[in-house]
């Protein structure tokens, strides 16, 4: 599964272990998306954005806002002058699901713009 082909997926509520991506599926999926991470306790991925200014990391946190409420997944987010740390996980499963793959693709996709 390509990352434009996850960009072009929605979201969809997932609960439980049975809606949770294995370790297998993160490893192939995390090679579609440059620059993200598996945080330490595998339940999360990460990646820092690096802006040239507070300006534009304030407009990449409000597109970004933007997206996750359409998609009703919303991530944990770190920011200060120039930069902004993206980490999507799903409650809901105990880790990763889907949708924080499609959300980090869909993150990926708004830069390209």
């Amino acid at each position: 599964m390509k990352a434009n082909h996850l960009s072009a997926q929605h979201c969809q509520p997932r609960k439980g272990k049975a809606d949770a991506v294995d370790a297998s599926q993160t490893a192939e999926l995390l090679q579609q998306l440059p620059g993200w991470k598996l945080s330490d306790d595998g339940k999360a991925v990460a990646k820092d954005f690096r802006f040239d200014d507070f300006h534009h990391t304030l407009g990449f946190i409000a597109a970004v806002g933007f997206m996750a409420n359409q998609q009703d997944h919303h991530p944990d987010l770190e920011a200060g002058y120039g930069h902004c740390q993206l980490t999507w996980s799903t409650h809901d499963v105990g880790g990763l699901s889907m949708n924080d793959f499609i959300c980090a693709a869909r993150v990926e996709a708004l830069l390209e713009r």
